[in-house]
């Protein structure tokens, strides 16, 4: 009986059939939870809301869900299945940093939206193994979020 429990057990975990699959999935989730941490810190250090862990996590799970049907054959038609879902559901949770307050044309938190929406799209870059594009997309996004605001001044009515 012992013997079958551990065989089974190995069975489950058979999924990743060498070292070098362990190792392109650990660089793609690191990666992924890297920059969105960088993306993370940076809206933290502005005082947002959405911080650290909310982009790391938003970032991780977007390399997640496109990773693990891609390492398991899935075909490209039907990963974009998965892409579309996965920008619906960021959706949902960005409309949830979005508030319109009581001035009729006061909103907050559109940036923090945007910024989450993207670090998923980051994710899934970084999921589907385009690495270099989600370094670059995430050193454009830091240029937005760090150094626009420093050169645009604000309009004061």
């Amino acid at each position: 009986m012992w013997s079958r429990i551990a065989d089974t057990i190995a069975q489950e975990f058979s999924d990743v059939p060498d070292i070098e699959q362990v190792t392109r999935i650990l660089v793609r989730l690191l990666l992924a939870a890297l920059l969105g941490g960088a993306l993370g810190w940076e809206r933290e250090h502005s005082g947002q809301a959405a911080g650290l862990r909310t982009h790391m996590l938003v970032s991780m799970g977007a390399a997640l869900f496109v990773l693990a049907p891609g390492l398991a054959g899935m075909d490209i038609a039907d990963l974009s299945r998965v892409i579309q879902g996965v920008v619906a559901g960021i959706g949902f949770l960005c409309a949830g940093a979005i508030v319109k307050a009581h001035s009729p044309h006061t909103v907050h938190g559109l940036t923090t939206a945007a910024g989450i929406w993207l670090t998923a799209a980051i994710g899934m870059t970084a999921g589907l193994g385009r690495e270099t594009m989600a370094v670059l997309a995430t050193v454009l996004a830091l240029i937005v979020l760090g150094l626009l605001p420093r050169i645009v001044e604000p309009r004061r009515d």
